[in-house]
């Protein structure tokens, strides 16, 4: 992974409406996770992505990085897909209470219900998903 990347480079960039690299994605989460990108830095370059988008290829590969930036869990030796409905919790989140056996009900291994960060007061859900076929 570079060293060479800034911020403000990977924020101009997408501002100017051009494809981020995989190493660019890297060194941001990185970063990011690592204290060494500002929260005003961060929002810039979400703003940036927000009104200029992020093809597949990108997108695929900044969630990637989120995973990778955390504790990852294997849950391979159940013998059915496994699924994560993520919240952010807070004021506001009453669908993962009755989506959790709502869909344990249709066949799929729900083991996690929790968040990387405590409960904050905050309004909207954040829904992250994440499936795979157990072996």
């Amino acid at each position: 992974m570079s060293l060479n990347f800034t911020a403000v480079e990977i924020i101009a960039a997408k501002r100017d409406k051009l494809e981020l690299t995989d190493e660019q994605i890297d060194w941001t989460i990185k970063a990011y996770t690592n204290g060494q990108i500002a929260d005003e830095q961060m929002s810039a370059l979400l703003m940036a992505i927000l009104l200029n988008g992020m093809n597949s290829r990108e997108t695929s590969r900044w969630t990637d990085a989120m995973i990778l930036s955390g504790e990852t869990m294997n849950w391979s030796m159940l013998d059915r897909p496994t699924v994560d409905k993520h919240s952010t919790g807070g004021v506001g989140d009453k669908i993962t209470l009755p989506l959790a056996p709502l869909v344990a009900a249709c066949g799929a291994a729900v083991p996690q219900l929790s968040g990387r960060y405590p409960i904050q007061h905050i309004s909207d859900t954040n829904f992250k998903k994440i499936c795979q076929r157990c072996n």
